[in-house]
């Protein structure tokens, strides 16, 4: 079974020990735009995030994102 985005996100903040309130802290950080934990935690819920965004972050929390072709 594939996991969805928000179960993958959610799987790796815990694996790291970072909440969600400071995930947002960090893309902020990064952006220089506002990001609210709530409205981060509704495009999770909603499936709205967007590719970029996912690959922000996957580094901002250490990770690369890869396409592997399967066989």
């Amino acid at each position: 079974m594939k996991l969805l985005v928000r179960e993958q996100i959610k799987t790796l903040l815990a694996q790291e020990g970072v909440k969600l309130k400071d995930l947002a802290a960090m893309i902020t950080s990064e952006t220089g735009k506002n990001c609210a934990p709530n409205v981060l935690s509704r495009k999770l819920t909603r499936g709205t995030l967007s590719y970029n965004e996912t690959l922000m972050i996957a580094e901002l929390l250490g990770y690369k994102i890869a396409f592997i072709k399967e066989k």
